[in-house]
């Protein structure tokens, strides 16, 4: 045997057990992709089967979370619409004619039942003046002062007398309508809640 056969018959013996690992490689590898698709049939059927139980939950669950957005907005839009009654109340206040806003702020100042103390009133105040506090004083028989100090109110007064404080601005008479009234007010702007 010469010496160029033995070195075919090394390639042939070589290229022949080459081919041996590669048939067997893509046996195995035949197999492991078998059992892979097998393995994603089961997790796929398995979610699918998971999914169409629990399907009605999910539904019922985003019907249920969807109508609490949808009461969330409706609660919402009555507490604006409420603020904005009071808030129309408070402009009504602020907007009263010189007669009524003196006639009101006399009886309030009636009410506190003071004879003497400082009133504060808003920077923006239109109406009380020295010259009303002083006619007003006259005609109860008090000595009420005006306060140099202005109070952040929209509208009335804020009456001190011996460290007791009568609050008597708009605002914290609506505030307080409103702790009062609140119910009443909700039962005539959404009569079937």
């Amino acid at each position: 045997m010469s010496l160029a056969q033995i070195t075919e018959k090394i390639k042939k013996d070589a290229q022949s057990e080459a081919d041996a690992i590669l048939a067997q490689a893509k046996e195995n590898a035949a197999a492991v992709l078998e059992k892979s698709e097998a393995e994603c049939k089961s997790i796929r059927d398995d979610f699918k089967t998971r999914f169409d139980a629990e399907r009605p939950e999910i539904f019922r669950r985003r019907e249920i979370v969807a109508k609490l957005d949808i009461n969330k907005m409706q609660l919402q839009a009555k507490r604006n619409l409420i603020a904005d009654v009071y808030k129309a109340a408070l402009d009504r206040l602020c907007s009263l004619s010189k007669e009524d806003y003196l006639s009101f702020c006399e009886k309030l100042l009636a009410e506190t039942g003071a004879k003497e103390g400082e009133i504060q009133l808003s920077a923006d105040e239109k109406y009380i003046d020295k010259a009303w506090i002083d006619a007003y004083n006259k005609k109860a028989g008090a000595a009420l002062t005006l306060s140099e100090e202005k109070a952040d109110i929209s509208g009335g007064f804020i009456l001190e007398q011996n460290k007791i404080i009568s609050n008597c601005s708009w605002d914290m008479l609506l505030q307080v309508a409103q702790e009062q009234k609140e119910t009443d007010v909700i039962k005539r702007l959404f009569p079937t809640a």
